[in-house]
């Protein structure tokens, strides 16, 4: 049987979706707001009439209803992910986000009540010549702390992008951009209201101001009213209250089961003799994060990564049985019936664990980080490329003859796949291995492999050359190409980290590299390969190999030296 927790219309996927779109809408209109604010470098006018569009979209029903229902939901799920979270211990990023998170509302309440609901309620015209006048010249020290709001909800917006988008295989290449972007707008509307300020506090422009009667006669009656100012201070009292009413009650519900849970702990044990100790209910995760206890998890405790997995030492059956998202995630890793995903698991008596990736050396990574790379499957395209009989050619050369051989020949692989819109992934002896597909759908990965493989044998073809008179024998390589899903991430120790890919699709290509060995040909690619590519491959061999760790037979394409040295074109 499902659990709640993964199905449902309140299930917990369905809930980090709606927090995710309620944000969006937020965040959206945030950006429009700024941007608004930006306008006014130009002038106070034009910010009014750019403001009107702002307000054509978000004051009308529908676009009022959409918004404040996105706040209204924004704040009742982070309230409820701060009650439901077993430990406030946590990565620095979101902890950031839920402080700047609560700040929110406190910096910006005054600001709404004042303005869209001074609107609404009263008439009250709250344009920039208002409102930039009361912030800048009345009210300066609640203009500081408009501008302390601005800076809090754009951070708080922008780590919640981040979080959002980080693992998208495109947010490397825009990061760079996004983050500028990030920068100039608050900047920019911070400058566009400074700016405002100064203009609206110029004597002239003050005198043209009084002279507009009709918004004059409605302001003052707003500001001057006692009845008027007796209901806003009403409204913000009531505001005021229900959000610390409801910051409260998670408080106060937090401490009444912390209390409970007290007196119901199980511990639980580490390999390296630590014992904690948590209230029945939390996770493995939380334990280890709760003690201090460097401990992966990739992607949050959201239970989508296998990277928390640990081994039970011991009697694993009388545990709480895995709910659906987590057996997913454990049958595609093939995992055994003692490994369990630590973020998931919430065991209900003491147990002894084991994490299956644990940093345990590296000071690089402390208690309660996550990597900044970290693995991520994707549908790409692998090239294996090898000098057959390499130790027979080098055997009477020099040391530094060798050396040079190989600079030559690794520059032709380096220039062939970066041309090709590959990655060098590693060399490794007189081997090679390069990644396609990285930004790229498959099938223009494993056009990109052909095109680099069809390079690469071209100029070995004329190195080979070049070299003759001083090889033993003729230089010839020997590649091998396989698409399919793989691991890819930042790996390494230390220092000596780099992204690299593992995985079947790995595997294959490297014994691929090897059956053109074999075959004495040039290219070998598979015949995944050839249907993603759409490569015209009308009179080249096909064979059939085995492939260890496959089952069934591999249906591979056998690329002769002779035709190998042209790309092959795929299918538009």
């Amino acid at each position: 049987m499902t659990t709640a927790s993964v199905t449902g219309f309140f299930s917990e996927r369905s809930i980090r979706r709606a927090r995710l779109g309620s944000g969006l809408v937020i965040f959206i209109f945030v950006l429009m707001h700024l941007s608004n604010h930006a306008i006014g470098l130009i002038s106070v006018s034009a910010a009014d009439k750019a403001a009107r569009v702002f307000m054509a979209i978000w004051r009308n029903p529908l676009g009022t209803a959409i918004f404040y229902s996105s706040v209204l939901v924004h704040i009742a799920l982070v309230l409820r992910a701060i009650y439901v979270r077993r430990s406030l211990v946590m990565p620095k990023g979101e902890m950031a986000q839920i402080v700047l998170g609560l700040m929110i509302p406190l910096l910006l309440m005054d600001h709404v009540i004042g303005t869209r609901i001074a609107h609404e309620l009263y008439g009250y015209v709250d344009d920039y010549e208002t409102v930039v006048s009361t912030l800048w010249i009345r009210a300066p020290a609640n203009g500081l702390r408009q501008g302390l709001g601005v800076i809090a909800v754009w951070i708080h917006g922008c780590i919640g992008l981040h979080f959002w988008l980080r693992y998208r295989p495109w947010y490397p290449d825009f990061a760079p951009l996004l983050l500028a972007l990030a920068i100039l707008v608050p900047v920019l509307s911070l400058l566009g209201f400074v700016e405002m300020g100064r203009t609206l506090a110029d004597p002239s422009y003050q005198q043209a101001v009084a002279n507009s009667p009709y918004k004059a006669t409605v302001n003052s009656h707003f500001a001057s009213n006692p009845e008027v100012r007796r209901e806003v201070a009403e409204i913000r009292a009531l505001l005021y209250g229900a959000f610390s009413l409801s910051l409260l009650t998670v408080v106060v519900a937090r401490a009444r089961r912390k209390l409970k849970e007290r007196l119901d702990q199980v511990a639980v044990h580490y390999p390296g003799g630590e014992v904690i100790r948590v209230p029945r209910g939390f996770s493995v995760l939380e334990a280890s994060r709760l003690g201090g206890l460097p401990h992966y998890s990739v992607c949050g405790g959201k239970g989508q990564c296998s990277t928390c997995r640990v081994q039970i030492l011991g009697d694993y059956e009388g545990l709480p049985t895995p709910d659906k998202m987590e057996r997913t995630t454990l049958r595609r890793i093939n995992a055994g019936a003692d490994v369990r995903l630590a973020c998931q698991l919430r065991p209900d008596r003491d147990l002894a664990v084991a994490p299956l990736l644990v940093p345990a050396v590296e000071a690089a990574l402390p208690a309660n980080s996550q990597e900044t790379s970290p693995g991520r499957e994707r549908e790409i395209a692998v090239l294996f490329v090898d000098i057959r009989h390499f130790t027979t050619l080098t055997e009477t050369r020099l040391p530094f003859d060798v050396v040079f051989l190989l600079n030559r020949y690794f520059a032709i692989i380096g220039k062939a796949v970066e041309q090709a819109g590959g990655r060098l992934d590693k060399f490794i002896g007189d081997g090679a291995m390069a990644l396609f597909g990285l930004n790229t759908a498959p099938e223009q990965a494993c056009r990109q492999a052909l095109t680099a493989a069809a390079a690469i044998v071209a100029e070995i073809e004329k190195l080979a050359a070049e070299l003759a008179e001083e090889l033993a024998l003729p230089l010839r390589i020997a590649i091998g190409i396989h698409t399919g899903p793989a691991v890819v991430g930042t790996m390494g120790y230390g220092r000596v980290r780099s992204m690299t890919a593992i995985g079947d699709t790995v595997n294959v290509a490297s014994r691929l590299e090897s059956a053109a060995k074999e075959f004495e040909a040039a290219i070998v690619i598979s015949e995944p390969v050839a249907n993603l590519s759409g490569a015209d491959l009308s009179g080249i061999e096909s064979r059939e190999i085995n492939v260890r760790g496959r089952a069934l037979p591999l249906k591979v394409y056998v690329i002769p030296r002779e035709k190998a040295a042209a790309p092959h074109e795929g299918k538009d």
